[in-house]
């Protein structure tokens, strides 16, 4: 009795707030009623964020935190597949007349980043209509890889971007296990079959234990420096080709920024200010999100425009998934709070990822 009085409360809160967000005023940050949008099988709710009584539109999407192609949750959509959908939803809409991206990330998984550039790219390709980066406080290594496709980027001149590179993060717990008597039994197929195992011995003397070794290190760092390579390449392709079509404006202003002569002495991973990231190149425009939904509108070639999200609309079984279930509940969690969430990475993968975020 107790279980559904608390469902039937929660029912009644969701419906009514469901109610007052259809009746809220328009106003950036606040919801207004919106078309359900039915596209590939799936709902995606318009919700518009700043209504100025237009007839076209321009979609905001955000990019926040760690990007990964891991989903939190099987009901709902990895942030990959929802950018994906976003941009594919938009592109079937000729209202839509730019995309503006909200991108405050540090960066992350290297092929999570790259099938987001990939979507935006062939967005601007296909649709032909401009996507513009609004960077936020943070827009680093991947975060700045999804952005260097983008016709226009906009950034706070103390936003922290750059940190262009790769990094494979792992932990050698070897000379542990050699204090409390422990030794690894190892079977394999071939001999670098174990290869970025935590339990290697670095500190070995037999000649061609160490040869492996110097081996392996020799095939991982080619296999970060091809990734780099494809990093940096993007960065060219993209800031050559958003500046090769800004150029043709009349307007100085508006021909963005071409990459400095020096602008690769500058890709080693260091992160630097959106101020020295504009100098360089790398970023067309400084200013604010105010800034990016003018800039979105010069580009696009529109006055007014009402800017929209898409948002999924409340599904009932969620409402279900709420309680958990009865194993989820039964577990146990300790954490330790040192103060910050650092993102949780995987050994053995690559990621874009600014240094300041990864854990020590």
């Amino acid at each position: 009795m107790v279980f559904s009085l608390i469902l039937l409360v929660i029912l009644a809160v969701t419906l009514f707030g469901t109610f007052a967000v259809k009746k809220a005023k328009h106003g950036y940050g606040r919801q207004s009623a919106g078309t359900s949008v039915r596209h590939k099988h799936q709902y995606l709710e318009e919700v518009t964020v700043e209504d100025n009584n237009a007839s076209d539109k321009i979609l905001v999407i955000d990019i926040s935190g760690v990007i990964s192609s891991a989903g939190t949750d099987r009901r709902e959509k990895n942030m990959v597949e929802s950018i994906a959908e976003q941009l594919d939803v938009a592109k079937d809409d000729p209202n839509v007349r730019a995309v503006i991206l909200k991108v405050n990330s540090p960066g992350g998984e290297v092929l999570a980043s790259d099938e987001i550039y990939n979507s935006i790219k062939d967005f601007q390709e296909k649709a032909h209509r401009p996507v513009i980066a609004s960077m936020q406080t943070l827009a680093a290594s991947g975060g700045y890889y999804v952005s260097a496709p983008c016709q226009w980027i906009v950034a706070n001149e103390l936003t922290i971007t750059g940190s262009i590179g790769v990094i494979m993060h792992g932990f050698n717990y070897r000379g542990l296990m050699d204090k409390v008597g422990l030794r690894p039994m190892i079977f394999k197929s071939g001999k670098f079959k174990d290869m970025l195992s935590g339990d290697k011995d670095l500190n070995t003397d037999d000649p061609k234990e160490r040869e492996e070794i110097e081996e392996e290190r020799a095939m991982v760092q080619e296999l970060i420096m091809e990734t780099y390579g494809k990093f940096t390449n993007i960065v060219a392709i993209g800031r050559s080709a958003a500046y090769a079509k800004n150029s043709k404006n009349k307007s100085d202003d508006d021909k963005g920024r071409a990459l400095a002569d020096n602008w690769t002495d500058y890709i080693d991973g260091r992160v630097i200010s959106g101020k020295k990231a504009q100098e360089l190149g790398f970023v067309d425009e400084l200013g604010n999100f105010d800034v990016a939904k003018d800039r979105a509108r010069t580009i696009a070639g529109i006055g007014r425009a009402n800017f929209i999200q898409y948002e999924r609309p409340f599904d009932l079984g969620n409402l279900f998934h709420l309680f958990g279930s009865t194993e989820s509940r039964a577990t146990t969690t300790l954490k330790v709070d040192l103060g910050v969430n650092a993102p949780n990475l995987q050994v053995g993968q690559l990621y874009f990822m600014a240094p300041t975020s990864i854990p020590k």
